[in-house]
């Protein structure tokens, strides 16, 4: 269902990406500024701002058509915006295309993984470090050594990083043999290839059984302890999102509408009047 309505290294060896704790003494790492986006007639974000802090687990909840994996695809550089800006650790990065965003630190995950299904696990790993010298197509001629040097490296890092994840009895299996929890898991797997500041997971729990969705949560709050990677994610699954995420940001009708701790957003009267129908017993439970 779309969101619009009516105009108005290894993971032993990655860089810490920031250091958790009091995160809101320090800047934003991520800033959106009256963010606006139309399709058509329909205005799918609406002047929406909010910033993510350094080290945070932030939630990003609204009903459908919220706006919310709009903002994703604004923010990512799957789609330009019409008006605002988007600010990373403080470097304007508006309009800027997804691969340069993701050099720089910003990954983003889907609600339907894009594995390679024809590769295998590994494989769709080795694929994303950016800038590998077996891409000239000159290199694997002149300079073979380094190119089967270097493939060893990333293979042995995509190694532990399947590990990590609990998907190294996967390695060598074909990506598109795998179950939809693990295809997330994977998703996942290939953003720590990148080294990232911040991830943008996109409805992780979506389809996934409650053991899976426990290990996903577990390698979140590990990343994000351990690593100081901040995560931004848009989940539908209350109970997830209040016990996983702090702050907790609403969205309605393209805009913000409420932020603050989860006990204070799942009592609020406007949020419970936004999601009147099947999500109010999750908030109020």
């Amino acid at each position: 269902m779309s969101d619009t309505h009516p105009a108005s290294s290894s993971p032993g060896s990655l860089r810490p990406a920031g250091q958790a704790g009091d995160v809101g003494a320090s800047a934003p790492l991520l800033s959106i500024q009256e963010l606006t986006k139309d399709f058509g007639g329909l205005r799918a974000v609406n002047a929406c701002s909010f910033d993510v802090a350094p080290g945070s687990v932030t939630g990003l909840i609204g009903p459908n058509g919220a706006g919310k994996t709009t903002l994703f695809s604004l923010v990512s550089g799957f789609h330009q915006p019409d008006s605002g800006r988007v600010y990373l650790d403080g470097e304007d990065v508006t309009g800027l295309p997804s691969h340069l965003l993701f050099r720089k630190g910003l990954c983003r995950t889907f609600q339907i993984p894009r594995e390679h299904q024809s590769m295998t696990v590994t494989e769709n790993l080795m694929l994303v470090p950016k800038g590998q010298i077996g891409e000239r197509f000159w290199n694997p001629v002149v300079r073979p050594g380094a190119v089967r040097a270097q493939e060893r490296r990333l293979r042995e890092r995509a190694r532990e990083v399947l590990a990590f994840v609990n998907l190294g009895h996967m390695a060598e299996q074909p990506a598109g043999a795998m179950s939809g929890g693990q295809k997330k898991l994977l998703e996942l797997a290939r953003t720590l290839m990148a080294d990232p500041k911040i991830v943008l997971l996109d409805e992780p729990g979506a389809g996934v059984n409650p053991t899976l969705m426990g290990k996903i949560r577990e390698k979140i709050e590990q990343l994000n302890r351990e690593r100081g990677i901040t995560f931004l994610l848009i989940e539908h699954d209350m109970p997830l999102v209040m016990g996983l995420c702090n702050p907790v940001i609403v969205m309605n009708q393209g805009s913000k509408l409420v932020e603050g701790p989860p006990a204070v957003v799942r009592s609020d009267p406007r949020v419970l009047e936004a999601y009147l129908g099947g999500q109010y017993a999750a908030l109020e439970g």
